[in-house]
């Protein structure tokens, strides 16, 4: 970008109401001039034009080389060519394995848990993972039924089909597909950062309520009679009371030792590394232990799972097309929750095993196995984070893992089916319930409490709507109070008044730094935030008031009554609009009908050129806008001196006595009388200082020096 230097700027006198450089003292300050940009030059847009950039990205495709392209189209080929066979291959067979024998078990509960049939659980846990495994970017992410979508799969289905019908399983089929298209077009748009609009704490929120949902639904398994389905709590637990007395203690007794061991062999194998198989193993556990229980004594009040079919699944085009306009927001709902899910727990292993992740190529990934799962009957599926945790602490080091799971699961579905149709309801609930109590989040809530109240009340709104109002409005609540948190701290930006720290040329701001100083007749003012049409007005209010407000404690400089200058540091604004533009310019004709020069320091060039571009720096002037703080400062305060009641008399008298001219010991005692007052603005009160600063990072305030 060319540049228009401006010539460095001594003590200015633009502005019409300042006395003339004639009445000022002569002696110059240095200013470090401050590069305008050229509005001539083609090359000051800040934006290319669609068809250069439309030209650029073409011409990157056709530099891209055949490797690039095969990395591009297949992300998998990123590990498979830096793949260390002999390393690599035990450990990630290892992995798999384990991974894989949590998986079908856990697969089986959680279709349950939506409201299917346990066979379309190991379904969903075939194809996605293998196509996951070359089309996704993450290495260690475990791909596959998770109790969270599944809970929103249940709670909307449920309020159009029955959950035994056929219109069920079909509406599940489809909505796997349409999550998958709506992966599919945020990866390839480069979307994935809207879900940064969504915090941390309305996450942890919605996840606590709906893991204390998702584990009062499974209690009709250990109670052994049936409840209301419903994602409230209150009509849950209305439920549960009003069939006590059909409680069953055989299933409650099989259900609580089931879920004993699981809570067991997952605290040993996360406390003690030795046993860290425990973890993977607690699922498998409970399976044969129930199914040999069932097997050995035939209770009958213990339900089971029944017959399963055998084989694997055969490909289909999804139908019951007429209801998807209905479940576009359900679609919208589980895509946001498996994008939050999936891609935190995908960063933070990329991080750990030191490779980066694109994000976006993550969406594609698993839109692609949403997309071709529902082919082969799959229900949406995205990123397990207990299957993922146990993945990563397994050792894996590639997708052979994934592909070792994705055999598993095949093996189970050509071979053992018949074995899992005596396997309790009450094992498959207590695997959901052990998943799910590591969701509830308390120990954030205090984190929370600690650290930030309104992140606290975030966390209560979303959990509270959530377990109370359903979890769509839990989750439009959360998100609509986020974002209104967002919007609110946008338009109230951070405002600061600068001061100058003792014994150096750095400005701070006056709360964060009690021994900062500021100069009288002069205000400066950090604006920590972009301008834009939503803070205008509130930044605007906050100068006035900084304007009247004046605290005279830690002020030095010549004694005025009044500001005569704002200082604008501009350093830390990324944007600027035309509202704001605009509403600068008002504020600059309010100010100079009320004697007061507005100067601007440190704006950076996108900014500098959209001022140009406005008129705004030609209306206020080339040479009120400066490089540092200090060097606005420095001008200013040689103008704030000129206006001293003093100085005004001096200069009036001089002016009546021209003809008496002054000896040259007078003039010699005038000349250091204004050297030693320009010099010595600092201490505020016109005396030497006690002893003169030598450090090396200090500078005068109004240099000597030519």
């Amino acid at each position: 970008m060319r540049m228009e230097i401006t010539p460095t700027t001594f003590a200015s006198h633009s502005y019409s109401d300042l006395p003339s450089a004639a009445s000022m003292p002569t002696r110059p300050i240095r200013v470090i001039p401050m590069q305008h940009p050229n509005l001539t030059s083609p090359s000051s847009s800040n934006s290319l034009p669609p068809n250069v950039a439309i030209t650029q990205f073409a011409s990157k495709l056709r530099g891209m080389t055949w490797l690039e392209w095969i990395e591009f189209l297949i992300p998998c080929y990123r590990w498979i060519r830096i793949y260390k066979w002999r390393e690599y291959l035990q450990v990630d067979l290892m992995a798999g394995i384990t991974v894989g024998v949590m998986l079908v078990p856990q697969s089986m509960s959680y279709a349950k848990l939506a409201g299917l049939k346990p066979i379309y659980g190991l379904y969903s846990g075939f194809v996605p993972i293998f196509v996951y495994a070359i089309f996704g970017s993450s290495r260690q992410l475990a791909v596959g039924p998770v109790a969270l979508v599944s809970l929103l799969v249940s709670n909307v289905l449920g309020s159009v089909a029955d959950t035994s019908s056929e219109l069920y399983t079909e509406l599940a089929i489809l909505l796997a597909l349409m999550v998958g298209i709506l992966q599919c077009i945020m990866g390839l748009l480069r979307l994935g950062w809207l879900i940064r609009f969504i915090s941390h704490s309305v996450i942890s929120g919605f996840t606590t309520a709906s893991a204390i949902v998702i584990g009062l639904s499974q209690a009709k398994y250990f109670l052994g009679y049936d409840i209301d389905k419903s994602s409230k709590i209150i009509p849950l637990v209305k439920s549960i009371i009003a069939g006590a007395d059909k409680f069953s203690w055989p299933p409650f007794v099989m259900g609580s030792v089931m879920l004993a061991i699981l809570l067991v062999m997952k605290h040993l194998g996360k406390s003690r590394k030795y046993l860290r198989f425990l973890r993977a193993a607690g699922p498998l556990t409970a399976v044969v232990l129930g199914t040999f229980f069932v097997k050995l004594f035939h209770p009958p009040s213990i339900s089971i799972v029944g017959e399963i079919p055998q084989g694997l699944p055969k490909f289909s085009v999804p139908r019951a097309f007429e209801y998807a306009e209905s479940l576009i927001p359900t679609a919208f709902l589980i895509t946001g929750v498996a994008i939050l899910e999936s891609v935190g727990i995908a960063k933070a292993l990329a991080a750990k095993n030191g490779y980066e992740l694109d994000s976006n190529q993550e969406l594609v990934g698993l839109g692609v196995s949403n997309v071709l799962g529902s082919f082969f009957s799959a229900y949406p599926t995205t990123g397990s984070f207990s299957r993922s945790a146990v993945n990563h602490e397994s050792g894996a080091k590639s997708g052979v893992s994934a592909i070792v799971s994705g055999i598993i699961i095949t093996c189970a579905l050509l071979f053992l089916t018949p074995l899992f149709e005596n396997i309790p309801q009450s094992a498959l609930a207590a695997i959901v319930i052990s998943a799910v109590i590591g969701l509830v989040d308390y120990d954030e809530a205090i984190f929370l409490w600690r650290v930030d109240k309104k992140d606290f009340l975030l966390w209560i709104l979303t959990s509270t709507t959530t377990l109370f109002l359903g979890i769509e409005i839990g989750v439009m609540v959360g998100v609509g109070a986020s974002l209104a948190f967002v919007i609110h701290e946008s338009a109230n930006p951070h405002i600061a008044v600068l001061g100058r720290l003792p014994g150096t040329t750095v400005y701070r701001n006056v709360k964060q730094y009690p021994e900062a100083y500021t100069y009288n007749g002069i205000v400066i003012v950090r604006i920590d935030a972009p301008i834009y049409f939503a803070n205008i007005s509130y930044i605007k209010d906050r100068l006035r008031e900084y304007e009247v407000v004046v605290d005279s404690s830690t002020r030095r400089g010549p004694e005025v009554e009044r500001i005569n200058f704002v200082i604008l540091e501009m350093a830390p604004v990324t944007y600027i609009d035309s509202s704001a533009v605009q509403a600068l310019k008002d504020l600059y004709q309010e100010y100079k009908l009320r004697d007061i020069q507005i100067a601007i320091s440190n704006p950076n060039p996108d900014i500098l050129l959209t001022l140009s571009k406005a008129g705004l720096v030609e209306l206020i002037g080339k040479e009120w806008y400066f490089v540092r703080v200090h060097d606005a400062v420095q001008v200013c305060l040689q103008h704030v001196q000129s206006l001293k009641p003093g100085s005004e008399r001096s200069h009036s008298s001089h002016s009546s006595s021209s003809e008496d001219k002054p000896s040259f010991f007078s003039q010699l005692f005038k000349q250091r009388e204004e050297s030693r007052t320009t010099t010595d603005l600092e201490s505020g009160n016109g005396r030497p200082p006690l002893a003169p600063i030598r450090d090396s990072q200090s500078e005068p305030l109004l240099s000597k020096e030519q």
